[in-house]
């Protein structure tokens, strides 16, 4: 039985929303190291350089920086290795076959707890252009903008 419930993020990838078009998202479990766990209880770790790459029918996760325990000595763990996902075979075939067809990759969204689970969420996703991202930031400053005038003109008028 869990002593935790429920779900406690510890890092997000907000950059990867922007960079990338998401598509279908997959939950899979981490083989991590004692004092990665500490670490990561502690809120501390990045996704920004990280990707999952499949070898050998089994899912890995890489260039995520997990720094170090403070309080661990010699037991410690190097802060970016390749660590061990934990996906059904089935679920590895069907991302494989994704990402064969071109252009789509592997991109780690959040890393967080889940009932006391170390689970990371990944997403096959496609690389965004310059125009795209221009056009995406440009749409959420005109909505930005026209919910600002409906919202004046509703106080206006009260």
């Amino acid at each position: 039985m869990p002593k935790e419930r429920g779900e406690n993020v510890v890092a997000t990838n907000r950059k990867a929303r922007h960079d990338y078009l998401i598509g279908e998202t997959y939950e899979a479990g981490l083989v991590l190291t004692g004092t990665e766990v500490k670490s990561l209880r502690a809120g501390r770790a990045s996704l920004v350089d990280g990707y999952a790459f499949i070898e050998g029918g089994e899912m890995w996760l890489d260039a995520v920086h997990i720094p170090e325990y403070s309080q661990g000595t010699w037991t410690n763990h190097p802060p970016r290795r390749k660590r061990k996902m934990l996906l059904h075979k089935a679920e590895i075939i069907k991302i494989s076959h994704k990402t064969k067809e071109g252009g789509y990759t592997l991109v780690p969204l959040k890393i967080y707890f889940s009932d006391g689970r170390a689970k990371v969420e990944i997403a096959v996703a496609k690389g965004k252009k310059d125009y795209d991202k221009r056009q995406a930031l440009r749409e959420r400053q005109d909505k930005r903008e026209s919910d600002r005038a409906i919202s004046s003109r509703k106080h206006l008028g009260e």
